[in-house]
């Protein structure tokens, strides 16, 4: 699931150093910081107990797999304030004022898609299909069980004894107050359309479109990934 954390009521004109609303995958983090754990006993065993050889392996294979996972997992994150969405992916950084956003799309995978025609995936959003499946069945639910609960309401078989609702009255069955029910991706994906439509006019939300490569990220694994093959190769 991922959930936003930081999150205000509603978008607010520009302020200066106003704060982002954070996006972030919590099974990625999780998922993360579990292979790390298991990579670096791994590793650290190899290390220290390996023999010939092993020792360099496993120092090569460690810096090759942490900056790896690390950019996959605990890396993503999206960063969405009055002026900018900043799009943090495994090895480049987006930023898109608003007025550079044509639309935000969510099919396979949510998308953010610039006036320019350019595409930037969203790697911190993923879509879940089984979440999305997982809500129509509880939407599908609620509905249901407001329909049987209108049985009581009034002008139902309680609304008839004497002009009493003896359950509330019509309107109080278990999904009156319910909305849709949507997944949790697909309800941020809704706040940054809501962001977008107030901000996207908006002076301070005007700019271009900047990408930086994480070369902080692709240096260790590609001097990783080297001495790798070089240890392979003479081995």
């Amino acid at each position: 699931m991922t959930t936003p954390e930081h999150q205000s009521p509603a978008p607010q004109p520009s302020v200066p150093g106003s704060r982002d609303r954070i996006y972030r995958s919590a099974q990625g983090l999780v998922g993360g910081v579990l292979l790390l754990a298991l990579g670096g006993w791994l590793g650290i065993d190899a290390l220290f107990s390996g023999h010939g050889s092993t020792p360099w392996l496993a120092l090569a294979a460690m810096i090759l797999f942490v900056p790896l996972v690390v950019a996959f997992t605990l890396r993503p994150a999206v960063f969405a304030n009055n002026d900018r969405l900043r799009v943090r992916n495994p090895f480049r950084v987006v930023v898109v004022p608003w007025g550079e956003v044509a639309s935000l799309r969510s099919a396979y995978s949510n998308e953010v898609v610039t006036k320019s025609g350019t595409k930037y995936q969203l790697w911190a959003v993923p879509v879940s299909l089984r979440a999305r499946k997982r809500a129509v069945r509880q939407q599908t639910r609620a509905e249901s069980g407001g329909r049987r609960g209108g049985l009581f309401g009034g002008g139902g078989v309680a609304g008839g004894l004497g002009g009493m609702d003896l359950t509330g009255g019509a309107g109080s069955g278990p999904a009156a107050d319910v909305g849709p029910v949507r997944a949790e991706t697909d309800k941020i994906m809704d706040e940054l359309r809501e962001m977008l439509k107030a901000r996207e006019k908006a002076t301070a939300s005007q700019g271009e479109v900047t990408v930086r490569w994480a070369y902080e990220v692709m240096g260790p694994m590609v001097v990783g990934a080297v001495l790798l093959a070089v240890l392979l190769a003479v081995k």
